[in-house]
């Protein structure tokens, strides 16, 4: 039996391409989401970009028939544009155009069709299925989040491998399967504290860490995650990282110590370009004054924090004799170029060769936003995703459809690719209960 797929409007803004991802079925747009799309589509951001392109592809199809009785797609299935005139009583309030769009769902049930409706709001789909339809979430570019691999595994072996590790620098496991530039914490079956840490090379060789990468800008590792982390934020071969983890875990931190360290004193880049969206926690405050760069500021104050700390004292020792406070080396950095930080906005359409690019709270931004964001990368740079599916703050997004932990599932044993997944919070003992308890 043929499907009705009536899709809310936040699964087009999502991704423009949902209209298309239902084979040869029946996609249905209610009158209501045309009118949505139209109050999105004049602003300058990822989901005005979307209604835009939905728009397009809805006048092509256009010119294909009538809209309002189905236009056959290239996927095999049919695209119909239902008009709300006639709707079934469904008990809900008409004026709202979530009940609108709802209602064309139960109309078509109601005349025996095999309905299916599709939402990213929880509570559209939760009034859905009060009204007896059968519902779903957009599952494309979706990520089971439960799943999601670590980027290391812990494997028990006999001494003696570990003590063939050490002595070969490299061992082959058969009993477990990794991926190129994934982790094995080796643990001795007798003896936990024996233990080794290898990285997955090329052909399931495993291969000891690179000593080099122990510090990073003065910085050391304070767990075997963080280490794992220095392996692949440092390694000029992998050209794209991933760093999920909650709040106080060193995310930021670590992948600034590795850029000033690539950048600064290796001068493997031109120099770090940091971004961030610009998405606030809470109610927002408004249009902020002054020139991009001082808009700017505010967002990435986290930035400045974790840079005041790597240019204090507890970070690289500079020169002997040489006595300059955290914010004048700072703003000598930003002065001579050697940092930049740009909003993701102005990224679109940019090309960035030999550059240190970090993405900070990168859970907030779609599949499609972070995809475009990797394709502006040229020769010789790379790409940081950091970030936590934990804390989301994209209203649209959520801890399995954000474009970090999809890119982290989808880039997965690609040679240039490595994630990390960081669990203990090293900011403060209380940092780390609140991260657990709150």
């Amino acid at each position: 039996m043929q499907k009705y797929f009536i899709l809310d409007t936040n699964v087009l803004l999502h991704n423009a391409e949902s209209i298309t991802s239902f084979d040869d079925n029946v996609v249905v747009l209610p009158m209501s989401v045309i009118e949505e799309l139209d109050r999105f589509k004049s602003s300058n951001n990822e989901l005005a970009r979307n209604a835009r392109q939905v728009i397009r592809e809805l006048d092509r199809l256009r010119g294909e028939g009538s809209l309002g009785e189905g236009v056959p797609m290239g996927n095999g299935g049919t695209l119909m544009i239902y008009h709300e005139k006639k709707l079934v009583d469904h008990g809900l309030d008409m004026r709202v155009a979530d009940n609108r769009i709802l209602g064309v769902a139960y109309t078509l049930a109601a005349e025996g069709k095999k309905v299916i409706f599709v939402s990213k709001d929880i509570n559209a789909r939760l009034k859905a299925d009060a009204l007896g339809l059968e519902v779903m979430d957009f599952e494309k570019q979706k990520v089971n989040i439960d799943e999601l691999f670590s980027g290391y595994c812990l494997q028990k072996v006999p001494g003696a491998v570990i003590d063939e590790f050490y002595a070969k620098k490299r061992v082959e496991l058969t009993s477990c399967s990794v991926s190129t530039n994934e982790f094995v914490l080796m643990q001795d079956e007798v003896d936990e504290k024996h233990s080794a840490i290898a990285r997955g090379g090329s052909e399931g060789v495993l291969v000891p860490l690179n000593p080099d990468y122990n510090e990073a800008y003065g910085l050391h590792p304070r767990n075997k995650e963080q280490r794992m982390a220095f392996e692949l934020l440092m390694d000029p071969a992998v050209q794209l990282v991933t760093m999920v983890g909650q709040a106080g875990t060193g995310k930021t931190l670590i992948a600034l110590a590795a850029g000033m360290e690539a950048t600064v004193y290796n001068q493997r880049y031109d120099r770090i370009l940091v971004s961030r969206p610009i998405i606030p926690m809470g109610k927002d405050i408004g249009y902020l004054p002054g020139d991009k760069d001082e808009k700017l500021s505010h967002w990435m104050q986290p930035i400045f924090d974790n840079l005041t700390f790597l240019l204090s004292s507890k970070g690289r020792k500079e020169k002997e004799g040489e006595d300059v406070s955290a914010k004048l080396k700072i703003e000598k950095l930003l002065h001579d170029n050697v940092i930049e930080l740009e909003a993701l906005t102005y990224i679109r359409g940019r090309s960035i060769p030999r550059q240190y690019v970090i993405v900070d709270e990168a859970q907030n931004l779609t599949p499609h936003e972070v995809k475009t964001i990797i394709s502006r990368a040229g020769e010789g740079t790379k790409v940081v995703l950091t970030g936590d599916p934990y804390q989301i703050d994209n209203p649209y997004l959520d801890s399995s459809s954000n474009g970090l932990t999809y890119t982290a599932e989808r880039m997965r044993g690609q040679a240039i690719h490595g994630h990390i997944t960081l669990h203990k919070s090293e900011r403060s003992v209380l940092a780390g209960l609140a991260a657990e308890y709150l």
